[in-house]
């Protein structure tokens, strides 16, 4: 296949792929009926993605299949595929911001990332009630894992405890606004009622966001449970 026509199938298939990202794993026919295309067509285009590496064919699970014969398979993103739709949704939200930031300023967009980190102590408090024997700091890791951020907390000698997130939704944005980590690293000292302070962020090319909590804090729970 020619260059022109990889540029002309280009939309259709992306198509196929946002269908089984909103869908779930599909299969050919199923993906045929929803797009309004021929099999032939999804099919050609699936084979595309696979190779691209952005789709992989997986076999149904057995509750789903009735009839005879094998059942079709089914396909599904692969996260190459997933980061391709993120990396969409990360050069939007950039344009957002800049757009807010050109027309409201820099108070615009610290508004935005408050009102953005605002989930933290919206939800600390439920999330405290719900695991009273965690600590602060695992308390705010379970929020922020329920916000897809894949956090945990790692215990520090003489220092206190150690926020650590894996994963950041909105690291390839936070890169041009430090205002998202700003906002998040404030609300984490609302929320503990004491200082902390990051030591590193994804955003700035660390492997994981860290920050650090005094032990006040832990001293404080085992205070409370004791």
């Amino acid at each position: 296949m020619d260059s022109h026509n990889q540029d002309t199938d280009q939309p259709t298939r992306q198509r196929v792929a946002r269908s089984i990202l909103v869908n779930g794993p599909s299969t050919a026919a199923a993906l045929a009926e929803r797009l309004h295309l021929t099999p032939a067509a999804v099919r050609r285009h699936l084979d595309h993605l696979v190779e691209e590496g952005a789709v992989e064919a997986r076999d149904p699970r057995p509750a789903g299949h009735r009839g005879r014969g094998r059942p079709a398979k089914v396909f599904a993103l692969t996260e190459r595929g997933r980061d391709g739709f993120e990396a969409q949704y990360d050069d939007l939200a950039n344009q957002a911001l800049r757009f807010l930031a050109d027309t409201g300023g820099e108070d615009a967009v610290r508004a935005f990332a408050d009102r953005r980190a605002a989930f933290i102590e919206e939800r600390f408090p439920a999330v405290a009630a719900a695991h009273p024997e965690a600590t602060p700091a695992e308390v705010l890791a379970l929020v922020f894992s329920d916000e897809g951020y894949a956090a945990s907390v790692r215990q520090l000698p003489v220092v206190g405890e150690q926020l650590c997130q894996q994963h950041c939704p909105v690291s390839h944005v936070a890169h041009e606004f430090p205002q998202l980590c700003e906002a998040e690293t404030a609300a984490i000292a609302r929320v503990l009622g004491t200082h902390v302070q990051r030591l590193a962020t994804i955003a700035h090319g660390d492997g994981v966001c860290t920050t650090c909590i005094p032990g006040s804090t832990t001293e404080k729970k085992e205070q409370v449970t004791s």
